[in-house]
């Protein structure tokens, strides 16, 4: 254990463009076109909302020919690519499936869906229809996070004993309002929670047993909760998620011979600190090229690269995966007592 392997993420300007068309033109629409158009060489060409002239607006902000008042109209056009769905967590499903509907591939915003049965059927109608599909868990596609990749496969660590991860944000009360109410599948666990989750099972594979307690804001979402998985080794996680205050959203993996320390945000662009088994530093990867939500252009460049090859998922972050993640928080929220209207 010496030095901590080279990420061998590819630059995302070399990437082949493909033409984007953007579902839902909101905050995180706005950070991930911006993140396009300044990292990329990929093309954004239409953008559909619900209302023509916020669709115009935002379109014309990125040089977007099309806009469309309707997201049927953005689906069905014969210039889009691959659609980005950025719309809330409580509507994922039903506009990724507008859009494979319309034969177009598609880019979901994470949390993917509500609960794993949306996530099946889409998996579902993807692969009858032979048509990429793919979670914008940007945080997988990052160069750190193959750092983390390459550092446990090879055993730098010994065997992996334990994960930890935390992101915390103060976004309630006052916050967003989608994250209050249930009919739009608010709750700290889909915002935040789900990148702890997935960070756990990047690292550990399926999980075996979860167990979460936790507590309710007087609409019956989650504020917060912490949940302790394992995986079939017996290498236990201890994840933790709030939407009351902000933590330090730093993540540790645990072996045998060696410990990684991700600081904070660890799902964002961020170092990757060495330990050996007596916490004496050992190696540091520093290396950050991008600030904070440009990095989301990684997760475009993967797409693109996926779509260009004719495959149907990324092999850095399968559809399984995504899937059992999904399944995961629909234990964590059975546990918490939280459903969402209609489920």
């Amino acid at each position: 254990m010496t030095t901590l392997p080279a990420p061998r993420t590819p630059d995302p300007m070399e990437a082949p463009a493909v033409r984007w068309g953007i579902l839902a033109p909101g905050w995180i629409a706005r950070l991930f076109c911006t993140a396009l158009r300044d990292g990329t060489r990929q093309e954004i060409v239409a953008v559909g909302s619900r209302g023509f002239d916020r669709a115009k607006l935002f379109a014309d902000d990125f040089g977007a020919p099309s806009a469309y008042g309707s997201y049927e109209g953005l689906v069905n056009d014969p210039n889009v690519d691959i659609i980005y769905v950025a719309s809330p967590h409580s509507e994922h499903y039903a506009h990724a499936r507008l859009a494979l509907e319309a034969g177009k591939p598609v880019l979901v915003e994470k949390a993917f869906t509500r609960n794993a049965a949306e996530a099946r059927d889409l998996v579902a109608l993807a692969k009858a229809k032979n048509l990429f599909l793919m979670e914008a868990m940007w945080a997988r596609f990052l160069p750190h996070y193959d750092v983390i990749r390459q550092a446990v496969a090879n055993g730098m660590l010994g065997e992996v004993t334990t994960v930890f991860a935390d992101h915390g944000q103060p976004l309630y009360p006052g916050g967003p309002e989608r994250l209050s109410n249930p009919a739009l599948a608010g709750g700290a666990l889909l915002d935040l929670g789900v990148y702890p989750v997935s960070f756990a099972d990047f690292v550990l594979g399926p999980f075996t047993s979860i167990t979460a307690v936790g507590a309710l804001t007087d609409l019956g979402v989650d504020s917060q909760e912490s949940i302790t998985v394992t995986n079939a080794s017996g290498a236990q996680g201890v994840l933790h998620a709030s939407m009351l205050g902000r933590s330090a959203s730093t993540a540790s993996v645990c072996g045998t011979v060696g410990r990684l320390d991700i600081g904070g945000p660890f799902y964002a662009p961020t170092s990757v600190r060495l330990y050996d088994r007596y916490g004496q530093l050992v190696d540091q990867h520093d290396k950050v090229q991008d600030m904070e939500h440009a990095a989301l252009r990684y997760q475009a460049a993967e797409a693109a690269r996926c779509l260009a090859a004719g495959q149907t998922e990324s092999e850095l972050f399968p559809l399984e995966a995504t899937v059992r993640v999904m399944a995961a928080m629909d234990e964590v929220r059975a546990q918490l007592g939280v459903r969402y209207p209609g489920e």
